[in-house]
């Protein structure tokens, strides 16, 4: 028979977790809110940058600026954004697995990784691949400033040629229950397809001061725009993930209370049983 103190001590060790999966999805609704906000704001900017930018680079000399350079090296860059802090649920597993999965597809090139998050350091750090560089505690307080910090190493390298191919691996915020992951050609940059009949009737742009500063001004915004869109859904898609996670697991201590307890008045009620079985017994044997 259970020991009634060992399972009234198991519901409220059940108990004390539940609150505090409470509260952390409370925690996690009011970040939500104001990382929702911001990647709403910020993210019609960054495809309509993007999209231009495809037009534009399908159009203009692609000798003008190095970034518009399409080469097919074998050095690639794998840029993996991962949270910094677990209990969300599938949301590193996710991005850590797809990551697993480019890195395989292009196993016959130099490939190296730069790691933004906690948890993709902690994975990757114990495996045999190059990590060059690692950005760690970034949901803190992330901002356009730090974008600007990994959007222009990320320029310098493809303009030094040290690498030929960045890519980006990410969580698109879908909604707070949906979460998908994004793998994105960064550089070089995927010029627009043209049909035939575009190719022989090509609009010439008149650039003002002229072509080559405004590509140079408009490519080295757009890595940042996309890296600071990438970051901010990525911040969004967690505590969604988180929020779900916790409202899971706070339903399941729910239930594990709920049977724990019946298990607990079901022993108590044994134990009553016994006794006034034994008090019965005795008075009887008095009697005799």
């Amino acid at each position: 028979m259970p020991n009634l103190k060992d399972i009234k001590r198991r519901i409220q060790s059940v108990k004390n977790t539940e609150q505090i999966t409470k509260a952390m999805k409370l925690v996690a609704a009011s970040k939500l809110r104001k990382a929702q906000k911001a990647i709403q704001d910020a993210r019609p900017y960054a495809l309509e940058m993007r999209d231009m930018l495809n037009h534009i680079s399908a159009r203009c000399n692609p000798d003008l600026h190095a970034l518009l350079d399409q080469r097919d090296g074998d050095n690639v860059v794998v840029l993996v954004v991962t949270a910094d802090k677990g209990l969300c649920g599938g949301f590193n597993g996710n991005i850590i697995r797809r990551a697993v999965k480019v890195i395989e597809e292009n196993q016959n090139k130099n490939l190296s990784l730069i790691l933004a998050g906690k948890k993709g350091k902690d994975y990757f750090r114990h495996r045999p691949h190059k990590i060059t560089h690692e950005f760690m505690d970034w949901t803190r307080d992330f901002n356009y400033a730090k974008a600007m910090e990994i959007g222009d190493l990320l320029s310098e390298l493809y303009i030094g040629k040290t690498v030929d191919k960045i890519i980006m691996i990410y969580n698109e915020f879908k909604s707070v229950m949906q979460q998908e992951v994004v793998v994105e050609q960064l550089l070089p940059v995927v010029p627009e397809s043209l049909d035939k009949e575009e190719t022989k009737n090509l609009v010439e742009y008149i650039y003002e001061p002229d072509e080559e500063s405004i590509l140079d001004t408009l490519l080295k915004r757009h890595m940042t725009v996309q890296v600071y869109r990438a970051f901010l859904e990525s911040g969004a898609s967690e505590q969604g993930a988180r929020m779900t996670a916790m409202d899971n697991a706070s339903r399941n201590a729910g239930e594990m209370i709920n049977g724990l307890s019946l298990t607990y008045n079901k022993a108590r009620q044994a134990y009553i049983t016994k006794e006034l079985i034994e008090i019965v017994n005795g008075a009887e044997a008095l009697k005799a």
